[in-house]
């Protein structure tokens, strides 16, 4: 497991921008387990929605690539790198993310060429499906 400055060690976003909390598992170039503990502080839900809070979509994407970044950049050769988003293809959302929720991301790295790569994304809560896609990646 890795906390939060173990996580900065290997990829380079920090707070308020760093959207995972902890990584359970990750296997360097092919696969990364990690959670976002969503909190009601946190400052989108001021303005998304005041009275009926969601966690904005693009925000799951990012914290879905956020894993998959820590797939990518513990890979020796990337230390020091940033993955940056080349695409986001069959993206789909079927559950909403409110405060309380503790959502699981899973990504696995299903190609590689260089330093393009596409990774497999699923986010769930409680085991439910909230979105899943592939997410397409540039070491840089």
């Amino acid at each position: 497991m890795l906390n939060k400055s173990e996580i900065e060690n290997i990829i380079p976003q920090r707070d308020p921008f760093l959207m995972i909390d902890e990584v359970e598992t990750y296997t360097p170039g092919k696969s990364c387990i990690a959670y976002k503990n969503v909190r009601k502080e946190e400052s989108y839900f001021k303005g998304h929605f005041p009275n009926n809070p969601i966690m904005p979509g693009v925000l799951i994407v990012e914290s879905l690539a956020q894993a998959g970044a820590v797939a990518i950049l513990s890979m020796e050769e990337n230390i020091g790198k940033n993955a940056i988003f080349g695409g986001i293809d069959k993206m789909k959302f079927k559950k909403m993310v409110t405060p309380g929720d503790k959502l699981k991301l899973e990504v696995n790295i299903i190609k590689r060429k260089g330093p393009i790569g596409i990774g497999q994304a699923l986010a769930t809560v409680d085991g439910k499906i909230v979105a899943k896609g592939e997410l397409t990646f540039a070491v840089v």
